[in-house]
């Protein structure tokens, strides 16, 4: 069996990566939301431009 202190060492460890993973996991989370966000915010900005495009009798298509 380890020595105790390596014991210790990788029970350290494992904490620490158990720690970083659940860390990880909040910023795939956070940024996942952040990519919706930003995917609705273009959908309205390309809806208002087509909108705009319609109500100009000018604009394209001539």
């Amino acid at each position: 069996m380890s020595e105790p202190n390596e014991l210790e060492r990788l029970t350290r460890e494992n904490t620490y990566l158990r720690q970083r993973n659940a860390q990880l996991q909040d910023d795939v989370t956070a940024l996942g939301a952040e990519a919706e966000r930003l995917r609705q915010v273009v959908e309205r900005m390309h809806g208002r431009a087509t909108e705009r495009a319609a109500a100009n009798p000018l604009s394209g298509g001539q």
